[in-house]
């Protein structure tokens, strides 16, 4: 009798234990085959799924903003925790756990804008839902009397761009906690307060 197989599960499997590759590894050195061994698959059944390596990196990370998206959107829902601090010590933390992920993404990026290709570009395409959510939280904020009438695209983008330094200090400087990050976004957040 033929095994069922659950494609969609298998393709999750395949992209968690590829980004443990690509982590352990380093991009460059992570094979088609490295990443069909690391599966328990051959090849072949690997290509059923992902055309190359970086086909699979990029699903890889668009699961990777899909997580942290839902993650951001649960908290949410969840009444209780309803302050804008919440939610960035939350992505904050997010970070710090995957600061390896971030090297990878870093020299992958390096790879690519060597090659020609827009990196900002690449970059604003995975990150536009979590910046369209970090909108509607500054929005929800304003509406409640958390936060200050301001522009928030400004506030959104303050917030964003510590955001995008903590990831440098994770990827770059090889920071593994970012203390400094939570300080400086709670010091901004409480000058966008309403008193």
């Amino acid at each position: 009798m033929a095994v069922q197989v659950e494609h969609e599960k298998r393709k999750h499997e395949i992209l968690t234990k590829a980004l443990e590759l690509f982590i352990e590894e380093g991009y460059e050195d992570v094979t088609f085959q490295k990443i069909a061994d690391r599966c328990g698959i051959t090849r072949t059944t690997l290509y059923i799924y992902f055309k190359n390596k970086r086909e699979i990196f990029l699903w890889s990370i668009k699961q990777f903003t899909q997580a942290l998206e839902q993650e951001i959107l649960t908290i949410l829902k969840n009444p209780q925790y309803t302050s804008i601090e919440c939610i960035f010590d939350m992505i904050i933390t997010r970070a710090e756990e995957n600061y390896q992920f971030f090297k990878v993404l870093l020299t992958y990026l390096i790879q690519l804008q060597k090659s020609g290709s827009n990196v900002n570009e690449r970059v604003a395409r995975r990150t536009i839902r979590i910046q369209h959510i970090l909108s509607t939280i500054v929005i929800r904020g304003q509406k409640n009397g958390e936060i200050k009438k301001l522009p928030v695209k400004n506030i959104n983008d303050q917030l964003y761009m510590l955001l995008e330094c903590g990831i440098f200090r994770l990827a770059v400087l090889g920071k593994q906690k970012l203390d400094g990050i939570r300080e400086m976004v709670a010091f901004s957040i409480s000058q966008f307060r309403e008193e």
